[in-house]
């Protein structure tokens, strides 16, 4: 009888801690997304902003939501925002999963900016202006941007030379001009700026490699 008692107990609080909406959480968060993922995976499709079940369903859906897009690809804080705000969660409950996810490691505007900059200046071949407007649409915060864009090496003329010279070897069979102006609107569209991009231009047209 004692022992009877002791499960039913134990499987009470069971099923008290199933309700609650933080139970995904890892103490690692690299592991996070592993370990949320066969949860994930067999939990039904649904909306977001689906109609509540009840009054504490709401945050769960809005949790899962928002660790499915994570593992999919990083998001800024604001991105996070407005995932939930589709799941049309009030502020404290936003407010609630945010601040767990951050403690958590799971979102870090610092960290996507890194990431974002590493893509900019190796396979993506950005200027300095298109990595800024990169940063800014992400959502990241004024003060962030303004670190990462510090932290930018000082080669842009060098990576603008070299984006130049792989375009320009399609352009051997045009006018001079019409390649100057072809090559030019590629380097400015990338985010070179003005100078920097007409001079690359010039340079990889010319052949000249000083």
């Amino acid at each position: 009888m004692p022992r009877r008692q002791s499960r039913g107990a134990a499987a009470r609080a069971e099923s008290d801690d199933s309700s609650r909406w933080h139970t995904t959480w890892t103490a690692d968060p690299r592991t996070a997304a592993s370990a949320a993922a066969p949860a994930l995976r067999s939990a039904p499709r649904e909306s977001a902003a689906a109609p509540r079940a009840d009054g504490t369903d709401g945050p769960a859906r809005a949790e899962r939501t928002l660790l499915k897009r994570l593992r999919g690809r990083s998001l800024s804080v604001r991105e996070a925002r407005d995932v939930l705000r589709e799941a049309e969660l009030d502020d404290a409950e936003a407010d609630a999963i945010i601040a767990a996810f951050l403690d958590n490691g799971y979102l870090d505007d610092s960290r996507l900016a890194e990431q974002l900059l590493d893509g900019a200046l190796g396979r993506k071949a950005q200027g300095a202006t298109a990595v800024a407007q990169t940063l800014a649409r992400r959502g990241l915060d004024r003060e962030v941007i303004d670190i990462a864009m510090a932290s930018l090496p000082d080669d842009e003329a060098e990576r603008a030379l070299e984006f130049a010279r792989q375009r320009a070897r399609g352009m051997s069979g045009l006018d001079h001009d019409v390649a100057l102006r072809r090559l030019h609107g590629q380097l400015a569209r990338r985010g070179f700026r003005g100078s920097v991009a007409l001079d690359a231009a010039r340079q990889a047209l010319s052949g000249d490699d000083a």
